[in-house]
């Protein structure tokens, strides 16, 4: 028996999220939605095409009227209008319908684009989200956040678009690679940082198991991560208000990605991010300076970075400038009031970001010292 989450859109039931330790409920689930009258096609990155692309096909084989699966190359690079537009030109010539049905099976690249694809393809189609990666389960699939990357710019174009249903098979996190597995543990580290801080304690209390990827503690991290996030989204479905809380480090994050021209992942910017946001909230009294360290060092242990070389700060923070968070001229700077209380900030200074960039800034002439 699988555990499951609703998540509510203007207090109405919107879709379920699934939780399961396989792939054998996936049918069921999907016969729900009259499977055997649609065509579907599976949307996948060259990765989890290798990884999981057989067993989806076998699964909905004979069960829907068509099924493809339509792979793009992997990577953040190719989160882009033109990957979108592949998968309008293949959907075309499978002649495929509003009524038809997208499986974005992937990490978050792929159910951000499945799902700007979903949402503009003949003005709207389903889709249904299957993530494989910590970031995915954990964070992005979650919520209705849709988009590409638009010259380098993060998700500068985009949609919010309600997925039918989120798939989670937990044991896929075993297949990830230490890298990817600890950049989408920054998302699961931000939701307690910003919304809970006794889960953030058990997520220190929980390393080892965490780090040996034991299931049963993957499966309750995941659903506590998904909590904090149901909370904010449910409240704030098209990002007007508390849901900027979920962007915690990412003002700084998302230009440190595209200064280093994505070749950091995504999770590791923005634990730089959250490194430098909670040193602004040390400086502002509201964090100890122990909190501040102890919210730096926790990073560590889980292989994520708290420094980084090769930056301008005066360009980061031009970059920031730029991002499509800033409102009116301002940036919407998200700070800790304390752990587990995060708040929108409005009045951070460019000198208070400077410095906190700085901050994290590992230059030749430290090297040197």
């Amino acid at each position: 028996m699988a555990n499951r989450m609703t998540i509510n859109y203007e207090k109405k039931p919107c879709y379920d999220i699934v939780y399961a330790k396989d792939f054998d409920l996936l049918l069921e689930e999907l016969q729900a939605f009259e499977l055997a009258e649609r065509r579907v096609a599976v949307i996948a990155d060259t990765n989890t095409e290798k990884l999981f692309g057989e067993a989806i096909l076998q699964i909905l084989e004979g069960n829907c009227k068509k099924v493809i699966l339509h792979a793009f190359p992997a990577g953040e690079s190719h989160k882009t209008l033109s990957t979108v537009q592949d998968i309008y030109q293949r959907l075309i010539e499978e002649k495929f319908d509003r009524k038809d049905l997208l499986l974005a099976l992937g990490g978050g690249v792929v159910g951000d684009v499945t799902g700007f694809a979903a949402a503009t393809y003949l003005r709207g189609v389903d889709f249904v989200q299957i993530p494989t990666t910590l970031i995915a389960q954990s964070d992005s699939s979650i919520g209705g956040k849709t988009g590409v990357d638009f010259d380098g710019y993060k998700n500068m174009v985009g949609a919010f678009y309600m997925p039918k249903l989120v798939y989670m098979n937990i044991s896929a996190l075993k297949e990830l690679d230490d890298r990817q597995f600890y950049a989408g543990f920054a998302e699961v580290m931000k939701h307690g940082l910003i919304k809970d801080a006794v889960f953030y304690e058990w997520l220190l209390d929980h390393m080892y198991e965490i780090h040996d990827r034991d299931l049963e503690t993957l499966e309750e991290m995941v659903i506590r991560s998904c909590t904090v996030k149901k909370l904010v989204v449910e409240k704030d479905p098209g990002e007007k208000g508390e849901r900027a809380l979920l962007n915690f480090g990412h003002t700084i994050g998302h230009a440190i990605e595209k200064y280093r021209n994505f070749e950091m992942l995504h999770g590791e910017c923005i634990a730089l991010g959250m490194t430098a946001a909670a040193y602004i909230s040390w400086k502002r009294n509201w964090l100890s300076m122990e909190e501040y360290y102890e919210v730096r060092d926790m990073f560590v242990p889980f292989h994520l970075p708290i420094s980084i070389d090769q930056i301008e700060p005066e360009e980061i923070l031009k970059l920031i400038k730029s991002d499509k968070k800033m409102e009116a001229g301002q940036i919407k700077f998200i700070l800790l009031k304390k752990v587990g209380k995060a708040l929108i900030d409005k009045t951070v200074t460019d000198e208070e970001i400077l410095e906190a960039i700085r901050e994290i800034y590992f230059s030749d002439e430290d090297c040197k010292a």
